[in-house]
């Protein structure tokens, strides 16, 4: 059957084809096979002058017989685990890579980063982080590359040349600097931007509220002064008090969603703003 293994009389089919002088293609295509499985089990058996149905049929059962004996594979030891269960610090890395990439960070990255993680030094070589995750060299250099772009590892050189990849305690302050940092670029941008937009237009104004949002964000990150925050919540809180029945209408209309919806988006103010 195509896609599956060669029978004993697939393998009668090849020789007789063979001893006719077929090429593989003309074989394969009698017996809807794809070309490279012709290629592959004449080679294997000997070649087109000395294959043998026989003889390739009783090869492939020893074959198949090695593999069902076969030992299952050992997973890979998680190093850095010592006294734990492996088999569990694995899986918690997996679930904690899987987090990341549901907030957007590149698969590998995410497996990279949270072996890093749950290892007690914080730190592996490519090595390491090749056998652990089963992956191939280049993606791990790929993903360190990535997580370097975004200063949440470092590599030092260390015995035999060998790199080791490191998460300093100090990672997330740093990444959350960082973003406080992006935020006023942000702000700053779009405040040149309303500037030359002209901000009584409406791409304008546009830009002087994007640029307003990320200036406070940026404060608030960074640790910008308290008393504006807990201005912006009175003032909230007092405007949830003073909507009227008329006035959700109002909004409800304003925003085009369902008086329900007003009403739950104001009780979960009021609860916020408490």
């Amino acid at each position: 059957m195509p896609g599956g293994r060669l029978t004993d009389e697939d393998r009668r089919d090849i020789a007789s084809g063979l001893t006719r002088g077929l090429g593989y293609a003309e074989i394969a295509r009698r017996l809807g096979r794809p070309t490279s499985t012709v290629t592959r089990e004449v080679s294997r058996n000997g070649g087109a002058r000395d294959y043998r149905a026989d003889r390739a049929h009783q090869a492939a059962r020893r074959r198949a017989r090695r593999r069902r004996s076969a030992a299952p594979h050992e997973p890979p030891a998680v190093v850095g685990a010592e006294g734990r269960d492996p088999a569990a610090v694995s899986a918690f890395a997996e679930e904690f890579a899987a987090s990341m990439v549901r907030m957007g960070l590149p698969r590998m990255a995410a497996r990279v980063l949270a072996s890093l993680l749950t290892t007690d030094a914080g730190a592996l070589t490519a090595a390491e982080l090749t056998d652990r995750l089963r992956v191939s060299p280049a993606s791990v250099s790929k993903a360190v590359g990535y997580l370097e772009g975004l200063e949440v590892l470092r590599r030092e050189r260390g015995v035999r040349r060998r790199e080791r990849y490191f998460v300093d305690d100090d990672v997330w302050l740093r990444t959350w600097l960082t973003s406080a940092r992006t935020n006023e670029v942000l702000a700053e941008t779009a405040g040149r931007g309303a500037e030359v937009l002209d901000p009584a237009t409406p791409a304008g104004a546009r830009m002087r509220r994007m640029g307003r949002f990320f200036a406070q964000l940026g404060d608030d990150m960074a640790g910008g002064p308290s008393s504006v925050v807990g201005d912006v919540v009175t003032v909230l809180s007092a405007l949830v008090r003073a909507v009227t029945p008329d006035l959700a209408d109002r909004l409800a209309a304003e925003l085009g969603w369902p008086p329900d919806r007003v009403a739950e988006a104001l009780r979960d103010a009021a609860h916020v703003t408490r």
